[in-house]
């Protein structure tokens, strides 16, 4: 898979579709993504967990999977609209979502939890108790039907930030009483990307009681050709037993050990 592209080089790429298009051999894919460690990365092994799986199901159709980065919403245009992409990853479904892909086989299951401070600490066994508090999220970023539903009505205060990281540093100087993120990205951050001491880690819990797990999907594009893709994508996806794949992977990087702690 290729390292990332410099924005000026890849958006004058951008700007020649026709010639994009006739550059890429047949046997490769392109996707779009977010760096989301560890799930779509290139600063892990395969690029990341869903990176790694995409190859090994485009391994077996012969093909190559290519990966390129952008921030979040370039991510989606690029994906759902630009003809040098099969599409898009890692995302979770939504209704809305619903609309615009040909969603894949699961990549990846992820687990949204509820993080706060040890020191303000907060039981919330449903959704529910949470009516009215503020909770930092990422723009653009799905939290589940129910999560989304109840601040798309004002009963949760959602407010958007620009990532993950950005949404912890508020946490511990409380801006927030609580964010919600992830569990496996959490913990990535916390203790293998090397930005948090481990001070700032032991002020730091969560509860996953209020979310279900949820599964990541490559958006393919809702046309003919992105139908056609998702169906041999599945069909070769189906020999891989993907929860297996996961515990290895997550061993692989080190990842199966010790967690944040659970509220």
């Amino acid at each position: 898979m290729p390292e990332r592209v410099r924005p000026l080089a890849l958006m004058l790429w951008l700007l020649l579709p026709s010639a994009s298009a006739l550059a890429a051999p047949a046997d490769n894919v392109r996707f779009a993504a977010e760096d989301w460690p560890p799930f779509i990365t290139p600063t892990l092994p395969g690029h990341g967990l869903s990176g790694t799986l995409v190859s090994a199901v485009y391994e077996k159709l012969g093909q190559s999977a290519q990966v390129e980065y952008f921030p979040w919403k370039r991510t989606m245009e690029f994906g759902l609209h630009h003809p040098r992409y099969a599409g898009f990853m890692a995302v979770w479904r939504t209704p809305e979502r619903e609309k615009l892909c040909h969603f894949s086989a699961p990549i990846g299951n992820t687990q949204t939890v509820l993080v706060f401070l040890k020191d303000a600490a907060l039981q919330a066994g449903s959704l529910a108790e949470l009516t009215g508090m503020r909770i930092g999220t990422v723009a653009g970023y799905s939290n589940g039907e129910q999560f989304d539903g109840m601040a798309r009505q004002g009963l949760l205060r959602a407010e958007e930030g620009v990532n993950d990281e950005i949404n912890l540093r508020k946490l511990l100087s409380k801006r927030f009483p609580a964010i919600v993120v992830e569990k496996h990205v959490l913990r990535h951050l916390l203790y293998n990307s090397g930005r948090f001491s481990k001070a700032e880690r032991e002020r730091i819990t969560f509860s996953e009681q209020a979310f279900k797990e949820r599964a990541v999907h490559i958006c393919f594009k809702r046309t003919a050709e992105g139908l056609a893709q998702q169906k041999a994508y599945n069909d070769a996806a189906r020999e891989i037993d993907l929860a297996k794949f996961e515990r290895e992977y997550w061993r692989r990087i080190g990842m199966d050990g010790a967690a944040p702690s659970e509220n």
